[in-house]
Parts: structure tokens; sequence; C-alpha cells
């Protein structure tokens, strides 16, 4: 199973955001959704929302990467990062990045 020698690097990245003009669920969900879309097509992760689904103006997304080299997953989560921080409608209010140790 594998090659031996070969590396599988993954890495996670939680944002966590604000959606200040938000004044629904159904509201919350629509930016979200369009953000974890976007983000999945773009860039080719793994993405959902991960905490704070019943809150209106709050949310927690979770992304994944996985190369064969540190500096891919890396550039991949630095450009969904970026892409979201982009976004007018959401703020920013922390991210985390947690590599995923792997064994041959």
């Amino acid at each position: 199973m594998g090659h031996p020698g070969r590396m599988v690097h993954a890495c996670a990245l939680t944002v966590d955001l604000r959606i200040p003009d938000s004044r629904s669920l159904k509201a919350k969900r629509s930016t979200v959704k369009r953000l974890v879309e976007s983000c999945r097509s773009r860039f080719d992760v793994a993405a959902a929302e991960t905490g704070c689904q019943d809150l209106w103006q709050r949310s927690e997304l979770g992304f994944a990467a996985v190369s064969g080299t540190p500096g891919q997953v890396e550039s991949v989560l630095d450009s969904v990062e970026r892409f979201v921080w982009s976004q007018p409608e959401v703020e920013v209010v922390a991210t985390e990045r947690q590599w995923l140790e792997m064994h041959p």
C-alpha cells in the first residue's frame, strides 16, 4: 500500500466568521453556502460549515487540503484564506491551521 518514502501532507484550516448584515439563519446560510461552494470549486479543497450553525451572525468554516508537498498545501490554504478575507459581507474573527500527522 503506497510507495516507501512518499509522504502525504494534509492541513485543516478553520475560519471563524462574523456576518454582521445577516438578519436570519436563511440569510446566513445563503452567504455560507456561496463561500463554501466557491472555495470548493476554485481551490479544490474540502469545505464545510463546522460550527455556529444556529447563530445568525456567526459561522465557523473548515477547509482541508492534501498534497505531496507541504508547500503546495500552504499555497492552497493561503489562497482560500485570502479569498475569504476578500469577501465584503463577512468579517474574519480568527483563523487556525492544524497539520495532520500522516505515518507511512
